[in-house]
């Protein structure tokens, strides 16, 4: 991440049920293509701090990239698996992407899902400061 990420507020404080989108919760927003940023879809993003008024986010998956780990290497793409949350009603195994950092208006968020646990949103920060520059 770089310094100005850093000083941002990451942190880990989740509030379910609060109707806020608190960091190291699981929300549900839309989240633009990278490629085209007119489109994009309604998914899943781990808020990580916020700055302003910008929530800082990491977008989540439910498809599984552990098989093509390094193709997705190749084109810049990092995943980590968080596991399972009710942020999924089907309760399918999650990944975030770890060098895309997502910045959503807090109106913008649709729903509250779930909160990471504590050591796993640890993790999370760790390793996409790695990737994120």
């Amino acid at each position: 991440m770089t310094d100005d990420q850093r000083a941002s507020a990451i942190s880990y404080d989740p509030e379910i049920g609060d109707g806020n989108a608190d960091p190291g919760e699981v929300v549900w927003g839309w989240v633009p293509y990278e490629d085209d940023e007119t489109q994009g879809k309604d998914r899943p993003v781990l808020v990580i701090g916020q700055k302003a008024d910008v929530l800082l986010c990491l977008m989540l998956t439910s498809k599984d990239h552990d098989r093509d780990e390094a193709q997705e290497a190749r084109y810049g793409r990092h995943w980590m698996d968080v596991g399972t949350g009710g942020w999924d009603r089907e309760g399918r195994p999650s990944e975030v992407r770890l060098d895309r950092l997502i910045r959503m208006d807090p109106a913008d968020v649709r729903r509250e899902g779930d909160a990471l646990a504590k050591e796993i949103f640890d993790d999370v920060i760790k390793a996409a400061r790695e990737h994120l520059a």
